[in-house]
């Protein structure tokens, strides 16, 4: 590929915002959805002069509410699913007068089937665009139900294996089949009404693609070839992290790695068909991982740490050519954070790829510390902090007197209190996009910490309240993004 004339994803001075649809205001303190409250954080975010909202992985969470450990890297998350916004048209049934929303999910499908008209259409057509992936997900879902707490690689051998007979069964037989395929129906279209109103107020929005996918999930049941697993269906071995900032022991993630050499003779069908699918539900892209692209930490599965790993190549530029190739206009982000060697910096930049820069990490080291301000570089996307950080208040109290001083020192000795002046740095930075967590613009301490890497509990359990959102939040935000030239109406 000749990259001479490859250019930035990056358009322009922008700033963002980075909070999970699961942490909006939700009933009763639970998931936040796909609803008002989503529009409403729209308004908010084009009020206060931010140009994006990044989100985290869409897909449905494992029993611990992670969306990094999801059982399809297509599907998207019912709990998502806004019944308000399930529309009297929606359902063929336009002309009743006083509409009131289904109770649930379930009911309203039994609506649906009730009706015949232009949106059983729209519904057909949707499955037929996705038949790669949803029709296998609709069948996971279905046989998961019949087998609760197995996974796939403990069911009967004819549908482990994926008997021609016995997926036909299920499909005529199972009454979840075609009621997951309306569910992903429902999500699609809300999450596409959501972006257009996004991008109404010239709001993009920035997802995120976890590298690995779960061993559970319908990715690896149905595409078993393409991971590398042994004749019983197991992974021969599995990915994670060598020792790093987060982890003493590193991190052993369970995830199946991939049959790179089986995936290259398709010229990565697989691949092709996920980023495809991302980059029809988003404006930006972010690569979870990227330097795994470059070279994986590859931990045998009979080990139970993983400091028995090794790095071994991956193909990532005979996949980002192909990505390229079919998707010509795909804009990326690298999560380059980690062990980073000259390697992943050249596949990185060879792409003109922007990477990430963590003002949390700026201090720990000397004034040559790669995310210190002063070093950074225009084509780069700067954070406060990530969903897998502390809160920015949260970190700087945990800090001794000696590194407090240290980072006011940097930041001017600022009057405002934390974390305001480490927003504000980012903001004002040469990097062409910031974004801040919603913990930081709230000043949130510790206990709203979003998740702790190498942890299960008390993770993803953020949630926002309509209360804190507030004019005078915004109204001080719109003066800062101002400021920095990161809003330009």
């Amino acid at each position: 590929m000749d990259n001479l004339g490859v250019k930035s994803p990056l358009k322009r001075r922008q700033s963002g915002v980075l909070l999970h649809p699961s942490s909006l205001p939700g009933p009763r303190n639970l998931s936040g959805n796909f609803g008002a409250e989503a529009r409403r954080f729209v308004d908010f975010l084009a009020a206060s002069g931010f140009g994006l909202w990044q989100v985290l992985p869409l897909g449905p969470t494992d029993s611990k509410g992670s969306p990094y450990r999801s059982s399809s890297a297509f599907a998207g998350n019912a709990d998502f699913i806004s019944l308000e916004n399930i529309t009297a048209f929606d359902l063929e049934n336009s002309h009743q007068q006083q509409y009131e929303p289904p109770p649930t999910l379930e009911a309203s499908y039994q609506l649906f089937l009730q009706k015949q008209g232009p949106r059983q259409a729209t519904y057909k057509t949707f499955v037929d665009t996705n038949h790669h992936w949803l029709e296998d997900y609709a069948l996971y879902r279905s046989i998961q139900q019949m087998y609760p707490g197995l996974s796939w690689n403990h069911w009967p051998q004819d549908l482990r294996n994926r008997k021609p007979a016995a997926l036909q069964s299920i499909r005529t037989q199972s009454e979840t089949f075609d009621f997951i395929l309306y569910e992903q129906f429902v999500f699609h279209h809300q999450w596409q009404d959501l972006r257009a109103y996004a991008q109404s107020k010239d709001i993009s929005l920035m997802g995120d693609l976890p590298l690995f996918v779960a061993y559970n999930s319908a990715d690896v049941w149905s595409h078993q070839n393409l991971f590398n697993l042994d004749d019983t269906g197991l992974p021969l071995s599995v990915a994670g992290v060598p020792p790093d900032y987060f982890s003493k022991t590193g991190q052993r993630w369970d995830n199946p790695q991939y049959n790179w050499e089986l995936m290259a003779e398709d010229n990565f069908l697989w691949w092709r068909q996920r980023i495809g699918h991302l980059h029809r539900q988003f404006d930006l892209i972010r690569i979870d991982h990227f330097r795994g692209l470059e070279a994986y930490w590859d931990i045998p599965a009979t080990c139970i740490t993983a400091l028995e790993g090794h790095w071994v190549k991956a193909p990532g530029q005979a996949l980002l050519d192909a990505l390229m190739d079919e998707i010509p206009n795909l804009r990326l982000v690298a999560e380059d954070l980690g062990i980073i060697t000259p390697e992943v910096e050249q596949l990185r930049d060879s792409y003109c790829l922007p990477g990430m820069k963590i003002l949390q990490f700026a201090f720990d080291s000397d004034d040559s510390n790669p995310y210190l301000p002063h070093n950074l570089v225009e084509n780069s996307v700067i954070y406060t902090g990530t969903h897998d950080n502390d809160t920015s208040l949260g970190w700087f109290n945990s800090l001794n007197e000696y590194d407090k001083h240290r980072v006011l020192s940097y930041l001017g000795t600022p009057n405002e209190a934390m974390p305001w002046p480490l927003i504000t740095s980012a903001l004002a930075s040469v990097a062409l996009l910031a974004i801040i967590p919603m913990q930081d613009l709230l000043a949130l301490g510790s206990d709203y910490r979003m998740n702790t890497p190498g942890t299960c509990d008390r993770n993803w359990r953020f949630r926002l309240q309509s209360a804190q959102l507030t004019s005078k939040l915004s109204d001080k935000l719109l003066q800062i993004n101002k400021q920095c030239h990161r809003y330009d109406k």
